[in-house]
C-alpha cells in the first residue's frame, strides 16, 4: 500500500510517516500544493491524506483538480475547521473522508485501512489463481484453503503480481508499490528478496513467479 500525506506541520507528517512505515505503508510526504502534484504527476497511490490548509493554496483545489480529472484515488481529508459547512464542502468536492485536528494517530491508520479495504470491495471481493486465493479487501491470501503467512510487504507484493497475472510486471513497478521516495537506502534489488519469499511460500503448488530477465516478474500456474 502507497500512501501520499500532504501536510505542512513536519512534526505531525513525520509522525504519520513513521507509524505507517511501522505498518508495512510505503509513505511519501508533501509539504505543499506544488510539492503534492510533483509527487502525484510521477506516482500512483492507494489513499492520499490532505490537509485542507496549506502554505500555497487549499487542499481542497487539489482534491477538485483530482476528481475533475477523473481521479478517483480515495481521499481523507485532514482539518482543523470544525463547522459542519466545512466537512460537507470536502464531502461535496469528492473527499471520501476527513478527520479534524488534533486526531490520534491510531484512528488516522484505521480510517485509510477502511478507505483500501472500500476500494478493493469496489473492484473485486477475490482473486483465483489455481489453488491460491487472494482478497484484496483483507490483502490476505490462501493456498489450498490453508491461510498463507504474509508480512505486509509480502501481501503488497503478491497484490500487484496476482492483479496483472500472466503478465510480467516490471521490477521498478513492484518497487514504486512497496517503497516510498525516502526509502533511499533501500535498493531496487530488494524486490528479488521478496520475490524469493514470496516463492517459498507458493513452494510445491502449481503457482510460480517467473523472471524475464532485465524486465521483471510474471505470476501464473506452472505448464
Amino acid at each position: 500500500m502507497r500512501v501520499l500525506i500532504v501536510e505542512d506541520a513536519v512534526d505531525l507528517a513525520e509522525g504519520v510517516v513513521a507509524r505507517f512505515a511501522k505498518s508495512g505503508m510505503a509513505c511519501d510526504h508533501a509539504d505543499s500544493l506544488a510539492a503534492a502534484r510533483d509527487f502525484h504527476a510521477v506516482q500512483t497511490y492507494d489513499v492520499i491524506v490532505l490537509d485542507i490548509n496549506l502554505p500555497d493554496g487549499s487542499g481542497r483545489d487539489f482534491l477538485r483538480d483530482l476528481r475533475a480529472g477523473g481521479d478517483r484515488t480515495p481521499i481523507l481529508m485532514l482539518t482543523a475547521l470544525i463547522s459542519v459547512d466545512d466537512r460537507v464542502s470536502a464531502l461535496d468536492l469528492g473527499a471520501d473522508d476527513y478527520l479534524v485536528k488534533p486526531f490520534d494517530q491510531r484512528e488516522l491508520e484505521a480510517r485509510v485501512r477502511a478507505l483500501v479495504r472500500r476500494e478493493a470491495d469496489h473492484k473485486s471481493d477475490e482473486i483465483a489463481l489455481g489453488p491460491l486465493s487472494y482478497s484484496p479487501a483483507g490483502q490476505g491470501a490462501t493456498l489450498n484453503g490453508a491461510r498463507l503467512d504474509l508480512t505486509r510487504r509480502e501481501a503488497a507484493l503478491l497484490d500487484v503480481l496476482i492483479r496483472h497475472r500472466g503478465q510480467v510486471v516490471t521490477k521498478q513497478r513492484l518497487y514504486d508499490s512497496l517503497f516510498a521516495f525516502n526509502d533511499a537506502d533501500v535498493g531496487l534489488n530488494a524486490i528479488e528478496l521478496y520475490i524469493a519469499r514470496l516463492r517459498k511460500k507458493l513452494a510445491g503448488s502449481p503457482v510460480g513467479i517467473s523472471t524475464q530477465r532485465g524486465v521483471g516478474y510474471r505470476i501464473g500456474l506452472d505448464d
